[in-house]
């Protein structure tokens, strides 16, 4: 049996925080979305990579975890209901000739839809890995590309490799909290926040945590368990590590996958976009977050809220035409209290 092909006004290519606020701000325009994203859960690059780091720069949330922020998002666009489609790529994306736009997803599902909103962050990021022959064996055992639980790593002995922001933030949170922390970098110079490797240095010479610099380029199992890291410094010097789990942070490789095959116009792997309206070459075919690029772009996330509140509108228009889309505010708004779900206040 063929499956059946979902026809809608809006389908949201991405999960993440701009993606989950796109359906907010489509909603509030009385357009409910299709939500596609490769993940598993929502929540994007703040979930899969980085859930209990926090973050500081939303507006009126002095400080929230990458969780907490999807967990809030969700929490806000209840009243729409959006459909989600966790798990699988859009392959295929093409006009028809009456002007709506056909997907095509990694699992064979099928979307006829007026409009698209790419909200991809930086596409089909993929973590780039450590390369020791054999080592892919113990991946997601003792080996992890991103840290999901850090209960797990409670009294563990924690080697971490690499030099960014990533790699001493976990560093620094597992001092304490793992039996020992080991930072391998090939140099000693760091591509993180000045006060993250002052932190990093008193603590090595504390002796709570160590850094040693040199390459992996070994390691030694036993009964199937990962038991060591071989690490060979400047002088050529081999020194092998023992440990329980191995982090590697080597920071991510981004593919824009099948969106560079979608006849967009594209600038250096990012949707080039017109900033009044968001949408893209492809009219019908909106791009917000960090897949987009215009003159003065800041991959921020609250810069791509802003970017989904314009998409929105325009698609409205786009949708309707002959219709003229008012600006209403929440505050005020019965009929947006209506469409949230919410009782009118009463201003005295």
């Amino acid at each position: 049996m063929l499956p059946q092909t979902i026809e809608t006004d809006a389908v949201i290519i991405g999960a993440g925080p701009v993606g989950l606020f796109q359906i907010f701000e489509l909603g509030l325009l009385e357009i409910r979305a299709h939500v596609i994203d490769s993940l598993p859960v929502p929540g994007g690059q703040c979930v899969e990579l980085y859930p209990d780091k926090p973050i500081y720069d939303i507006p009126a949330i002095p400080v929230c975890t990458g969780q907490e922020l999807t967990n809030n998002l969700l929490k806000q666009i209840e009243p729409f209901d959006a459909q989600f489609h966790l798990g699988q790529e859009v392959v295929a994306l093409a006009k028809q000739e009456d002007g709506r736009l056909k997907l095509e997803t990694s699992l064979g599902k099928k979307f006829i839809s007026k409009t698209v909103f790419i909200a991809a962050g930086v596409g089909a990021f993929q973590a780039r890995t450590l390369r020791l022959d054999g080592i892919d064996a113990f991946e997601n055992k003792q080996l992890f590309y991103s840290v999901k639980d850090p209960e797990k790593l409670k009294g563990k002995r924690v080697v971490i490799c690499g030099g960014g922001d990533s790699a001493l933030d976990w560093a620094l949170h597992l001092v304490g909290k793992a039996k020992s922390v080991t930072l391998i970098h090939r140099r000693d110079d760091f591509k993180a926040t000045p006060n993250s490797i002052a932190q990093m240095r008193a603590l090595c010479t504390s002796n709570d945590m160590e850094l040693v610099i040199g390459q992996p380029t070994g390691f030694h199992a036993s009964n199937d368990r990962l038991t060591e890291i071989q690490v060979t410094d400047i002088d050529g010097k081999l020194r092998a590590i023992p440990l329980d789990d191995l982090l590697v942070f080597f920071g991510l490789s981004p593919k824009l996958g099948p969106i560079a095959d979608w006849g967009l116009e594209i600038d250096r792997k990012q949707i080039v976009v017109n900033t009044a309206t968001f949408q893209t070459s492809i009219p019908g075919i909106y791009a917000v977050g960090d897949i987009n690029t215009y003159p003065g772009k800041k991959k921020l996330i609250l810069s791509g809220f802003h970017e989904t509140a314009l998409a929105a509108f325009a698609a409205a228009e786009y949708l309707q035409p002959e219709k003229q889309i008012p600006l209403q505010y929440t505050t005020t708004s019965t009929k947006l209290h209506k469409v949230l779900g919410v009782k009118s206040p009463t201003f005295e």
